[in-house]
């Protein structure tokens, strides 16, 4: 599914136009880019949550070269699904 088709889905669910659709979902997204940048954690109830997590410098072997390279300390967001999604998925 893409979001042209998302958009169709949710739309017709909703009973909402296309174009206030997307502007919901936007604006849902930024709210959540929005938390996760100032570090908040984002839990969605029955979905799960998302939160910000920094991954710790290490280094890595290329495998062709055996050349040894350290790779920068970074944030990643992490998503963990909750006992009801993972339910579904079983």
């Amino acid at each position: 599914m893409n979001n042209k088709d998302f958009i169709a889905e949710l739309s017709y669910r909703l009973g909402y136009s296309a174009q206030e659709t997307t502007q919901l979902l936007n604006s849902t997204f930024q709210l959540l880019s929005d938390q996760l940048e100032e570090g908040n954690s984002v839990s969605i109830q029955g979905f799960g949550s998302f939160e910000v997590r920094k991954k710790t410098e290490r280094i890595l072997v290329n495998p062709a070269t055996q050349q040894r390279m350290l790779v920068p300390p970074k944030l990643v967001v992490s998503f963990k699904p909750s006992s009801q999604t993972k339910e579904k998925f079983k």
